[in-house]
């Protein structure tokens, strides 16, 4: 007579599943757990605090006034007074640096803030509904990418007298938007056709209550991503037209116009300190939130859950 072999089970909550663990947390608590684990873009987070720290609060660091010339401090080298020197108008430029800072960092932020709200708009009305509605903003969106961005904002800033930070940001956002529309628009034609969405309308819930409790949060993942992208991208934007005198116009500081000032063969040979300092931290912030993108992109991917 074959005996019935016996199974023990062990009530020790330390071993039980990690897999229980990781159940009851919600999707955004596993995300930043995945994102924690990411050094990389933890210390890119950290970077960016620096960074926002030392531009929010200049005058704690500086005393000089980044817009005011002094004609007898032209072109000087650094000194106790003059940290990093002063430029072809007497300027400081180590209180230019620090409050182009808060420039550039303002145009990115608010640039892409403004992208992300016409993108996901649009991308949302389009994704959700379809039809005509999908067909007209989506040739507006491909007449949009046929045109060079740079072509457009370079005539549009060309014919306005004086570009301000505003109209700058605007510019930017306006000619933008359809990369991020078409991304939140396929991203919604395929979480349209779920179960959880069909079962949504089955009991007559609003087309509000579904984009908003449905769409969005799973959507969440694809718009956190491609808003720190965008925020680097135009960083860069900004940088690049106000070095060829496109952007902020003088003599408001930003590290692009920083640069253009130091176009001069003589002032990239023997003042390095007037064009080095703004180059490196476009640089250092444009990786730092490329990093923190690149943190987002694994933390919000649903495969990744193991990581």
């Amino acid at each position: 007579m074959q005996s019935t072999p016996q199974h023990t089970f062990s009530t020790d909550p330390d071993n039980q599943p990690q897999d229980d663990q990781l159940k009851s947390r919600s999707p955004f608590q596993l995300a930043m757990r995945r994102f924690l684990r990411n050094k990389l873009a933890v210390i890119s987070v950290f970077v960016i605090l620096i960074i926002i720290i030392l531009s929010v609060m200049a005058p704690v660091f500086t005393d000089q006034d980044p817009e005011q010339t002094d004609l007898f401090k032209i072109e000087e080298h650094p000194s106790k007074e003059n940290i990093l020197g002063t430029n072809g108008q007497g300027q400081d430029n180590f209180a230019r640096l620090l409050y182009g800072g808060r420039v550039s960092l303002i145009v990115g932020f608010s640039a892409m803030t403004f992208t992300l709200l016409i993108g996901v708009v649009l991308g949302s009305i389009a994704g959700y509904y379809g039809g005509i509605i999908d067909n007209i903003i989506m040739r507006a969106a491909d007449i949009m990418l046929m045109l060079p961005f740079l072509v457009l904002a370079l005539t549009i800033m060309a014919i306005v007298d004086r570009v301000t930070i505003p109209f700058f940001i605007t510019i930017i956002a306006l000619t933008t938007w359809p990369s991020l529309t078409r991304i939140i628009r396929g991203t919604y034609l395929s979480l349209r056709e779920q179960e959880f969405v069909l079962g949504a309308r089955a009991i007559g819930a609003s087309d509000f209550r579904i984009v908003f409790k449905h769409f969005i949060p799973n959507a969440i993942g694809p718009i956190v991503v491609n808003a720190t992208l965008m925020m680097a991208s135009y960083i860069i934007i900004e940088s690049a037209l106000s070095f060829i005198g496109f952007g902020i116009p003088q003599p408001t500081p930003t590290w692009g116009n920083m640069i253009s000032e130091a176009q001069n063969v003589r002032i990239l040979r023997d003042h390095p300190e007037a064009w080095i300092p703004p180059g490196f931290a476009i640089l250092i912030t444009v990786l730092a939130i490329n990093f923190i993108g690149d943190g987002l992109r694994d933390a919000f991917d649903p495969k990744s859950s193991q990581r």
